[in-house]
């Protein structure tokens, strides 16, 4: 990773990229390195726009990427897209993620 700062655009794009299948609050917080107070902040903001829905499933707080979320998700990678030039060089220093950007096991 570079030593970039990523933008607030970027990091939601990631939280959303992780519970697209509906994820741990935790699984959130190490998978996109951010810290708890940062976590919560982000959380929070999306709930409250709708792009992430909080429900129980077995007894825990399962976070999940609403069609809002979904939506916000494809137009992120499409202009990531628009904005990368020939040998995946992006103008202006502009960080976007990648497609299927946290395809890990």
């Amino acid at each position: 990773m570079s030593s970039k700062r990523r933008d607030k655009l970027y990091i939601i794009a990631e939280i959303l990229e992780i519970a697209k299948e509906g994820t741990l609050k935790t699984q959130i917080m190490y998978r996109a390195n951010l810290s708890f107070t940062q976590l919560n902040e982000y959380l929070k903001f999306m709930l409250k726009i709708r792009l992430l829905d909080r429900v129980v499933y077995d007894g825990k707080e399962v976070y999940k990427a609403t069609e809002k979320g979904l939506d916000f998700l494809q137009r992120h990678h499409e202009i990531a897209e628009l904005l990368k030039m020939e040998g995946g060089n992006y103008r202006n220093g502009v960080k976007v993620p990648p497609l299927n950007l946290l395809k890990r096991n």
